[in-house]
């Protein structure tokens, strides 16, 4: 019998990646760290330029630290701006640095310069460890931005800002910002369809405001073609100061996805909710993050102020999923869900997640209130899922 060698079907082996479509070989390179996918250019004359189409860049703390190790700090610069150059244009790019712990302020302000001038940029990522560093005035030249997703900095926009038309998406989390600013940069973002407006942590301390000018009622009126829309607890306060009215001027009728960060233990917090719930007819999908509402202090209210009778304006046709995070089980958060049950006539799963506080005989009497015990619900047949921590 006569025997092949296997050295043909090795190199066939080997070479597989290199017969794939050039797209995928592309999406394989922005999946690995980016010093990992230009040294591609050594591996054959096909390989040579294949990073140059990359459709994402992304520049992290390892990678340049790793550089700077091999590199002074004015080489590390020229190899970035070497890759820009002869990069096709990314379409996403993603900065995952100590801008000002690297001390590369005024040089990562002329790398967005030239990102800005090849204007193929569709998606900003900026994710950094201290939010006093402030986005260079050359970040508000990227004119073809669609997505924007920013951590941990400072915006402060130049005057001469006329916005950016293209913007669709606009996640903000820790963003030192304050109500001028914010109404002056949402203003200008007339297709802005997603907006997350978030703190974690222990949060930000205090919003610079130089007074209240600026409202949540303002804010929406700034974004009619609002899809999602997150905020919490800090944001929201802030922002719904002085209360909400009933209901907003010009409902949100592009409004499917909502998330909240609320007391409900605070009547104003309830009411400002109970607002953007009534003035949003589509909504799909309602998350709220339930503040520590065992730890604050109960505030009276009226014994029927969530009766579902009392709400006849309240109609969540399209309802699908409602989900509630660290729910502490309070008489008012049992009753607000029982009134989200009561006006959601399509309403499929209804999710709870328990806070650790909640005993397992709470949970038992929980489940009782809720299964055996007689309440308006618009859908019967919605599920039910408690999830204990």
């Amino acid at each position: 019998m006569e025997h092949h060698p296997p050295t043909r079907t090795r190199k066939l082996k080997s070479d597989f990646i290199s017969t794939l479509p050039q797209n995928i070989i592309e999406d394989i390179l922005t999946r690995i760290p980016l010093q990992e996918a230009l040294r591609t250019s050594v591996l054959s004359k096909k390989w040579r330029h294949t990073w140059r189409g990359m459709p994402k860049l992304v520049f992290t703390d390892n990678m340049v630290n790793h550089l700077r190790i091999q590199l002074n700090k004015y080489k590390l610069i020229s190899a970035i701006f070497h890759v820009l150059l002869f990069h096709n244009g990314p379409t996403i790019v993603e900065f995952r640095c100590s801008v000002g712990e690297l001390h590369m302020e005024s040089e990562f302000a002329q790398i967005l310069s030239v990102l800005a001038r090849g204007n193929t940029v569709k998606e900003f990522i900026f994710i950094s460890d201290n939010r006093s560093n402030k986005l260079p005035v050359s970040f508000f030249a990227l004119q073809g931005l669609e997505h924007v997703h920013l951590e941990n900095c400072t915006l402060e926009p130049p005057l001469t800002f006329n916005g950016v038309s293209s913007l669709t998406v606009m996640n903000f989390q820790n963003v030192e910002v304050s109500a001028q600013v914010l109404q002056h940069f949402i203003s200008k973002c007339p297709l802005l369809q997603s907006f997350i407006l978030i703190e974690v942590g222990k949060g930000i301390e205090s919003v610079p405001a130089g007074g209240n000018n600026f409202t949540l009622v303002d804010l929406f009126q700034c974004v009619p073609l609002l899809e999602g829309f997150g905020i919490t607890k800090h944001y929201m306060k802030y922002l719904c100061a002085g209360g909400m009215p009933h209901k907003l001027p010009a409902s949100l009728v592009h409004l499917s996805y909502l998330f909240l960060h609320v007391c409900l233990v605070e009547q104003n917090e309830i009411s400002s909710a109970l607002c953007i719930i009534r003035s949003s007819p589509v909504l799909g999908r309602i998350v709220f993050l339930m503040d520590n509402n065992d730890k604050s202090p109960v505030q009276q209210t009226p014994a029927n102020f969530l009766d579902p009778e009392g709400y006849p304006d309240l109609n969540l046709d399209h309802l699908e999923m409602l989900e509630i995070h660290n729910y502490s089980n309070l008489p008012l958060e049992m009753e607000f869900v029982k009134l989200i049950i009561a006006k959601s006539p399509e309403l499929e799963e209804v999710r709870i997640r328990l806070n650790s506080n909640v005993s397992a005989d709470e949970e038992r009497k929980m489940l009782k209130e809720m299964l055996l015990l007689p309440f308006p619900r618009a859908s019967p047949s919605a599920k039910l899922i408690i999830v204990s921590p």
